[in-house]
């Protein structure tokens, strides 16, 4: 069956570009031999012109799913959630890892042809979606740590209200001098977690003492380092909120050193619920970031997407819970 009049071809690509056909099908494949300025150019006119590949739309077997760290404690979960959706649709997953700011990987997801890309942990994503959109690929953010900065449809998780419940837990109980040991201010997720124990300490009327607002790395060193700071004060604080769980464990840890019990001498809060939260010496009492869930989420709509159908909403943010253990008490005084 021929094409339909007026539909946009390789050919009419090429002639609006000034470059051949074959050049035209080169940055469709994300094949090498292109002068950037060329592959701009092109990829520029396939949007104008709203060009899809034939076989865009058509199921195929593959799903990506590239995350900017694939060893990550979360990445395990949100696999779960991906598979959950690919699995009744009979599409394979393909995990992969964008290695810092690779610009690479979208040429190696642009060989292998997916059906649609979920990309974990990102940030700047403009250069990325446009070539992938070029070609009929649909992308969508999955984004734990904040809502990206420009219009790739996204998934995330409500931290703000994570932040609120975890501080107003810590009040309840009695605490009042309370530290947060967050992760990076760089990501919207660790200023939304502040934003909200910042939010509930003012409704309590209890004055956040900054020297107990300490921030760094999404990591277990720089948990043990901050706990450490934190226990050498004159006054101590006498509950921590955590911006993951990582930290968490960290200041368990420098908890330990300065023979501080948890939660006789010191409650403790983190943030994910991640699987080892509950095996912790006590149990970790946490924000449940639903990744499981987010995962599902993403990959439905990058399917719903590469079908043709334009989403409800292009931001979806899911909402985390407290999760109540051992590790917090009453103040001891």
């Amino acid at each position: 069956m021929g094409r339909r009049r007026g539909e946009t071809t390789v050919a009419s690509i090429a002639r609006l570009a000034g470059v051949s056909a074959p050049t035209v099908s080169k940055v469709l494949n994300g094949r090498p031999g292109v002068a950037s300025q060329t592959r701009r150019r092109v990829e520029e006119i396939l949007r104008e012109q709203g060009y899809r590949r034939p076989d865009a739309i058509a199921p195929t077997p593959m799903l990506e799913v590239a995350f900017r760290e694939l060893e990550s404690h979360m990445a395990i979960e949100i696999m779960r959630g991906v598979e959950r959706v690919a699995r009744p649709r009979e599409l394979a997953v393909c995990f992969s890892e964008m290695q810092g700011r690779d610009t690479k990987w979208v040429d190696r997801v642009l060989n292998r042809r997916p059906v649609g890309v979920v990309a974990v942990y990102t940030d700047a994503m403009k250069v990325e979606h446009d070539r992938l959109a070029a070609s009929g690929i649909p992308l969508v953010a999955l984004d734990p740590t904040g809502e990206p900065l420009h219009d790739v449809p996204s998934v995330g998780a409500a931290n703000w209200s994570g932040g609120l419940a975890a501080s107003r837990h810590l009040l309840e109980l009695g605490h009042r001098r309370i530290a947060m040991v967050n992760g990076p201010l760089r990501f919207l997720a660790a200023r939304a977690r502040l934003d909200g124990f910042r939010a509930a300490m003012d409704e309590a009327g209890v004055p956040v003492d900054e020297e107990l607002v300490r921030h760094g790395l999404f990591s277990y060193v720089e948990g043990v380092r901050h706990g450490r700071d934190l226990f050498a004060l004159d006054r101590p604080p006498t509950a921590v909120f955590c911006g993951d769980d990582l930290l968490a464990l960290g200041v368990y840890e420098a908890a330990r050193e300065a023979g501080r019990r948890v939660p006789e001498d010191l409650s403790v809060v983190g943030f994910d619920d991640l699987e080892f939260a509950r095996w912790s010496g006590p149990a970790l009492t946490t924000v449940r970031q639903p990744l499981v869930d987010m995962g599902m989420s993403a990959a439905e709509l990058v399917l719903d997407l590469a079908t043709g159908n334009e989403p409800r909403h292009r931001r979806v943010e899911l909402p985390t819970s407290l999760v109540v253990r051992a590790s917090t008490a009453r103040p001891a005084v």
